[in-house]
C-alpha cells in the first residue's frame, strides 16, 4: 500500500467519523527538514561548537577566497 492509498483510507475514516482528514502525503517534509537541520544548529551551539554554516554560503566562500 502507498502512502496515497493510505491517505485515502484515512480520509475515508475522518469522514465517517466526522473528522477533518489528513494532511496530504508529502506536505509537510519540507517543514521537518528545516526543522531538523535548526535542531541540529542549535545543538551545536548549546554544546559550544560552532554551527555548520550552509553548504552553498561555505562553497562560495571557499571558491572566492582561493580565486583572490
Amino acid at each position: 500500500m502507498d502512502a496515497i492509498q493510505q491517505h485515502m483510507i484515512d480520509s475515508s475514516r475522518a469522514a465517517r467519523h466526522g473528522e477533518p482528514p489528513p494532511p496530504l502525503p508529502g506536505r509537510y517534509d519540507w517543514a521537518v527538514v528545516r526543522e531538523a537541520r535548526d535542531r541540529r544548529r542549535f545543538d551545536a551551539v548549546t554544546a559550544g561548537r560552532p554551527a555548520k554554516r550552509r553548504w552553498r554560503a561555505a562553497l562560495r566562500e571557499r571558491f572566492t577566497r582561493e580565486s583572490a
